[in-house]
């Protein structure tokens, strides 16, 4: 045997090992999501069994229907495409169109504003929770979705995933180009450079759209009339009752994730892009 049969034979088994181990990974991280699925199909006398089931049972639809019987389960959940859809458009306008500022303007203090805006993300954003609801307070937007949405539509994280796609996926000379040819800064934004970040947009997106969806403190302590509930704060009602109905609270939990998987889905290819284009550079 050659010493290339031998390096070929050794490279095989190596990828075997690593396709095995991504294999066992994506299985473990898959588990919690399918045991939700299976809790979701299953009454509680079921579920409090010992050994717990593991395979989906026939309560689907009837656990589904005990979620709509106890809260608006399509309002709310409408309520939530809405105020997540909104703040991700809005985030990705806005934070492209600052991250392309930081990235490609000239500007006095360019360096220490965005300083600033990183020194930010150190905070938690708990302890702005009291300032904000004075504020929301003092506009009189209690129970109104601009509460949620306004305060939500940039943040710094936003700002510094933008400027670092952009300072290194567009080359000065091309913005250089467009402003030869007569482009106003606004239009070398939008006919050149948000082209070319559509990766960027995609991964940005996914990751706001899936905080948004899930965020459940702030929407709590400012949407308290249960017609404008988001989906997230709307589950919450399935826990009150006196005794635990796992299997309803788990189908409600299951149906709240599954927007979330198709949007990934939807942004699959985009988002791979924009993270192996990031390890190439």
């Amino acid at each position: 045997m050659s010493t290339k049969e031998v390096g070929e034979g050794k490279f095989s088994i190596k990828k075997f090992f690593v396709y095995l181990v991504l294999v066992g990974a994506g299985l473990i991280s898959l588990f919690p999501f399918y045991y939700m699925f299976v809790m979701s199909t299953r009454l509680n006398r079921e579920i409090n069994s010992v050994p717990p089931p593991f395979t989906p049972g026939n309560n689907l639809v009837e656990n589904f229907q005990k979620v709509t019987d106890s809260i608006d389960f399509f309002g709310s959940m409408w309520n939530s495409v809405i105020v997540s859809s909104t703040i991700t458009f809005g985030t990705l306008f806005l934070c492209s169109l600052a991250g392309y500022a930081f990235a490609k303007l000239p500007f006095k203090g360019k360096k220490v504003l965005f300083a600033l805006i990183l020194v930010t993300m150190m905070v938690p954003p708990q302890l702005g929770l009291i300032p904000q609801y004075y504020i929301i307070t003092t506009l009189g937007w209690l129970n109104d979705f601009r509460a949620i949405i306004v305060p939500g539509l940039i943040n710094a994280f936003g700002i510094f995933w933008m400027r670092q796609y952009i300072e290194d996926g567009v080359p000065y000379e091309i913005v250089e180009a467009a402003k030869m040819d007569g482009c106003s800064n606004f239009r070398v934004y939008w006919n050149v450079v948000v082209p070319m970040i559509l990766p960027a947009f995609a991964t940005l997106g996914i990751i706001v759209f899936m905080h948004v969806w899930n965020d459940f403190l702030w929407p709590l302590v400012v949407l308290r009339d249960p017609s404008v509930h988001t989906l997230q704060v709307a589950l919450r009602a399935l826990n009150d009752a006196r005794e635990m109905d796992y299997g309803m609270i788990m189908s409600g939990t299951f149906w709240a994730t599954v927007p979330l998987i198709f949007v990934f889905l939807l942004f699959n290819r985009l988002f791979i892009q924009s993270l192996s284009e990031g390890a190439v550079k």
